[in-house]
Parts: C-alpha cells; sequence; structure tokens
C-alpha cells in the first residue's frame, strides 16, 4: 500500500509522516493491499465543511473517508488535527496512538468495514484493534 500525505494543516509537533509509514508497512503486510490512497490532513474548519458538505452533518469530524472506483487506488481519508489533538487528551493517551487510530480506521474504512450496526461494528473494532495491537500504538 502507498500512502500519499497531503497537510493542509500547518506545522504538526508529532511525527505523522512515521505513523504512516508504519500503518503503510502493517496494511501491505498483515492484508497484502497493494493500492494506493490519499491522506489529507485538515483543520477542524475544513473537516466540518466537508462533512456538512457530504454528510449533511453540520459539525466537525474526527476522520471521513471517501471511496475511490478506480483500479489501483482505494480513495481519500481526511484527519483533523485538532480532533487528534482533543482525543487523545480526551481518552488519555498520545497523539501518536490517536492519528495511528483514526488512520487505521479510515483505511478500513476505504476497504469495506462500517460500524452502522453492532454487529459489524463489532467486526470492524476487532480488526482495528488486531492491526494495532501489532503496532507501537495499541492502547
Amino acid at each position: 500500500m502507498e500512502i500519499n500525505v497531503f497537510n493542509n494543516y500547518g506545522d504538526i509537533s508529532f511525527d505523522y509522516e512515521a505513523i504512516t509509514k508504519d500503518l503503510e508497512i502493517l496494511f501491505t503486510k498483515q492484508m497484502n493491499i497493494t493500492k494506493s490512497l490519499s491522506l489529507i490532513l485538515v483543520t477542524l474548519e475544513e473537516i466540518h465543511t466537508i462533512n456538512k458538505q457530504y454528510r449533511h452533518i453540520d459539525l466537525p469530524t474526527d476522520v471521513i473517508s471517501f471511496e475511490d472506483e478506480e483500479e489501483d487506488y482505494l480513495g481519500d481519508i481526511f484527519i483533523c488535527i485538532e480532533k487528534v489533538f482533543d482525543q487523545a487528551e480526551s481518552y488519555g493517551h498520545s497523539v501518536k496512538r490517536e492519528f495511528a487510530f483514526l488512520l487505521c480506521h479510515g483505511v478500513l474504512h476505504l476497504l469495506g468495514y462500517d460500524h452502522l450496526n453492532d454487529k459489524d461494528a463489532k467486526v470492524m473494532f476487532a480488526k482495528q484493534d488486531e492491526l494495532l495491537n501489532q503496532t507501537e500504538y495499541k492502547r
């Protein structure tokens, strides 16, 4: 898997590029993913606009994924950096762990996982935990 990163946020105080590379390797090895995707790092305002425009929810969110129909391209993932910091503090873990969690979550959405009902949520969150537990970003 190849993750192309676009930083629309600005200066970020943790090594998001190293985390992205770690997850790129993880998904390639563990799930044999060979397609590419784009990861766009955005502000609270930008993700709010995207959420309102595409999901008709007038609130900011932490991560949004958009699947793509192209043969070798999974799609786009938008992560809100302010939400990474806020949620890391709320959940009592590192910003690195929160960023890895959101990126993993977004990739799984692009791979067809979802959490719209309890059964699907159980499957998706188990896969997320299984993957992240193989990294330094586990709980």
